[in-house]
């Protein structure tokens, strides 16, 4: 019998249609607002998109417009929600080879030698070590705050 926690991670765009991935924050036009698996700089947020594609060059120019307006706005809630110094964007792909957006908070209160750096070159626990990874007893308030926020976001704006 396969774990349901392991199989939602195996397509994270069918399972958020499904209703079945539960990072998602918010069905939003283009796709979907979800928290990130790690939550060492809180916050942290991924956009997938509704339709899975290799990279935003697949989506055709409103599509993208769409994309992007939507990552933008979840930078827009976890500004307010989290209050950090910045936000960095991020797409990538080379990993997970499909289009999806990171969406990270940066803080006054990182070390300084990370502060500089991608979050990428943080330290390979930070990703793993079940101390930074979300769990609904750490991050359920963030998480809610952050679904508030979105939905507030969506609804001024569309």
């Amino acid at each position: 019998m396969i774990d349901n926690k392991v199989t939602w991670k195996q397509d994270r765009i069918l399972s958020a249609h499904k209703g079945e991935n539960p990072m998602v924050l918010v069905k939003m036009k283009s796709g979907f607002a979800v928290l990130g698996d790690t939550q060492f700089l809180p916050g942290y947020c991924v956009l997938l998109p509704s339709v899975k594609v290799d990279s935003l060059n697949d989506l055709n120019i409103k599509q993208r417009s769409e994309y992007l307006l939507d990552m933008s706005i979840i930078g827009d809630a976890i500004n307010d929600v989290c209050k950090p110094k910045r936000i960095n964007y991020s797409i990538y792909g080379n990993t997970d080879a499909f289009l999806h957006a990171h969406i990270f908070p940066r803080y006054d209160w990182e070390p300084e030698e990370n502060i500089p750096k991608p979050v990428w070159l943080y330290a390979q626990e930070k990703w793993t070590d079940s101390r930074y990874l979300y769990s609904d007893d750490k991050h359920w308030v963030l998480k809610e705050k952050l679904k508030d926020k979105l939905n507030e976001l969506i609804k001024q704006l569309y």
